[in-house]
């Protein structure tokens, strides 16, 4: 599988829980950026997914969405 990139903050939840379902599946290789600690970042996520809010998940190159884009995602099997 192609490395897991999450926009996340330190508090937020859902970001937590994306993390935990990810590894849950055996997905180790998860490429954490903190948009709260970089401006340049959350521009970046903002220009990538047109979305202000986290986690924003991407799969290699294939933005899935958020928490519950991610959590509909694999109940189709596609983190299997």
């Amino acid at each position: 599988m192609n490395t897991v990139t999450l926009y996340s903050t330190g508090t937020c939840p859902y970001c937590v829980a994306a993390e935990s379902l990810l590894k849950k599946r055996g997905i180790t290789d998860i490429k954490k950026i903190r948009v709260d600690q970089s401006s340049e970042e959350f521009s970046t996520m903002i220009e990538r997914t047109g979305r202000k809010t986290v986690p924003q998940i991407f799969i290699g190159d294939q933005h899935i969405g958020g928490f519950d884009d991610l959590v509909k995602y694999d109940a189709q099997g596609k983190l299997q």
